[in-house]
């Protein structure tokens, strides 16, 4: 089977990706799938930096708006429904643009990953829960920081499914999540012909375009949207809801924080989690790093790209 080209763009939240990826897509009679893992909600749109229709410029856009806020979903969905929108992408002789910044989404796409022999253990996970119940978030990331120091310190203390899953790994195999999930980075995809490029920013210039991206946001609407979602009765407790962006507003909505007490922890906490998802690119040996520092030379990384297309696969 002949492989599927594709180009991939990941990057912290923040950096640029989505106007970068429109731009080559423009340039290449490209379709952007979506891989992160907000985006996927109906509904969310301000607080999960959602490209709007006109900012997406004409270009077709998959893997966004396809749950509601209560349904679950996880990354075996998402490799299952992103391969269909990449074949369909391809079938219409246009070229897959995969951009995004959750990186098990793109892993899944990248590698054949097997989400269904995955580690599990029904049973301890309802132990972990009842854990759960009876102390609070901070113990059960303690227990994860004694067993898997590195996800621990990649995941928030209320990121409990998680935490949760990867004490669940641990116990069944033995294995951290990395040394579980390691092997498939050595594989070749049956599926895709990959170029993977990574989008990084001087960090202090990437924190005051995060500043700003949430005073856009709040400005935008935030509040209204995140009041909006409650009163078409979606809890605060949803994964969805405790989202970054809006989870924080749930907070001053819910009296536990000052106006100016949730603004400063969403911009906090926005930027700790581009510093992990700079942890978690930085493990990819085969990315391609693009200097996104100068905004105005994006068309430059355009050019860089489409040359490296041109010389591998003559389209």
């Amino acid at each position: 089977m002949k492989k599927i080209p594709m180009i991939v763009i990941e990057g912290p939240t923040g950096v640029g990706k989505t106007d970068l990826a429109i731009r080559l897509a423009k340039r290449t009679h490209g379709e952007i799938v979506s891989a992160d893992s907000m985006q996927i909600y109906r509904y969310m749109d301000i607080g999960t930096a959602k490209p709007t229709l006109e900012e997406r410029q004409g270009i077709p856009h998959y893997m966004m708006d396809i749950v509601d806020p209560d349904e679950a979903f996880n990354a075996a969905l998402f490799q299952k429904g992103a391969g269909k929108s990449i074949q369909k992408i391809n079938s219409r002789k246009k070229l897959p643009i995969l951009a995004g910044g959750t990186g098990l989404y793109i892993n899944s796409i990248l590698y054949p990953m097997d989400f269904t022999d995955a580690a599990e253990d029904p049973e301890y996970r309802h132990y972990l829960n009842k854990v759960l119940e009876q102390h609070d978030n901070q113990y059960l990331h303690h227990l994860l920081e004694q067993n898997d120091p590195d996800t621990a310190a990649r995941l928030h203390s209320n990121d409990t499914r998680r935490t949760i899953r990867a004490l669940e790994v641990y116990h069944v195999t033995g294995k951290t999540m990395m040394e579980f999930r390691q092997d498939y980075r050595y594989m070749e995809s049956p599926c895709y012909d990959w170029m993977l490029y990574g989008l990084t920013m001087d960090r202090s210039k990437l924190y005051e375009r995060i500043n700003k991206r949430v005073d856009r946001m709040i400005q935008a609407g935030l509040v209204r949207e995140v009041r909006g979602l409650l009163d078409m009765g979606y809890r605060g407790d949803l994964v969805s809801m405790q989202g970054l962006g809006y989870k924080e507003i749930l907070h001053y909505l819910e009296g536990r924080s000052t106006w100016e007490e949730a603004v400063e922890l969403l911009k906090r906490n926005t930027r700790r989690f581009a510093k992990r998802q700079m942890t978690w690119f930085q493990r990819e040996k085969r990315v391609h790093w693009l200097d996104g520092n100068r905004l105005e030379d994006r068309s430059v990384l355009c050019d860089q790209i489409i040359s490296d297309i041109e010389k591998k696969w003559s389209l």
